[in-house]
């Protein structure tokens, strides 16, 4: 049964690959043209209630490229699966709060209680109405989907949808910093995979 409605559009996805060699490159370049990851998107949004038009970039990438990212946004200076960079200030998806990120204090408040006459406001980022929301961009390293895979037992092609699927959850809102938004996210993942026939 396909449960998207007439009004839902289809997202859309900027993907590039650029990982630490030319035959990674053309290894995932062929997955990802055997793989449907615009039913994938579509179906991580339907599944957590996001119904408007997106847009969101995915590169893939290697373990150079996504460690020196780590080590610049997570102080961590090791290769990881999977990196996202939201662009929506709060979360998009409604959901308990222990489930999702933090959403930033309002800027410039401390101004407005130490009595400041001037409120100045940042103007915000507006994207056209036919480009729909830019979710943001997700970053997947191939050669640790490759060793993932290798060490759970299953293929390439379901870590890497794994991983995007994360990757979105993120996107909208979703943080696994908590056990509780940990859980709920690795459940999401597994029931969105779970309706997805698996192919590669």
């Amino acid at each position: 049964m396909d449960e998207s409605g007439p009004e839902e559009e289809k997202p859309i996805i900027d993907i590039s690959v650029n990982t630490d060699n030319d035959e990674d490159n053309a290894a995932a370049e062929t997955l990802l043209a055997a793989l449907d990851i615009e039913h994938v998107v579509q179906r991580t949004l339907q599944t957590v209630q996001v119904k408007q038009a997106v847009m969101l970039t995915l590169v893939i990438s290697g373990d150079t490229e996504i460690q020196a990212l780590n080590r610049q946004y997570r102080q961590q200076d090791k290769p990881t699966d999977v990196l996202s960079f939201p662009l929506l200030d709060q979360p998009l998806v409604k959901a308990p709060p222990e489930w999702l990120w933090p959403v930033p204090q309002e800027q410039g408040s401390a101004e407005k209680q130490a009595g400041s006459e001037q409120e100045v406001e940042k103007p915000l980022f507006v994207t056209p109405d036919e480009l729909g929301t830019n979710l943001g961009d997700i970053m997947i390293s191939w050669p640790t989907v490759q060793r993932q895979a290798s060490e759970a037992g299953h293929t390439v092609a379901y870590e890497l949808l794994f991983l995007l699927c994360h990757g979105i959850l993120h996107l909208v809102g979703y943080d696994d910093q908590t056990e509780a938004g940990y859980r709920e996210m690795l459940r999401l993942q597994q029931e969105i995979l779970a309706a997805i026939p698996q192919k590669g």
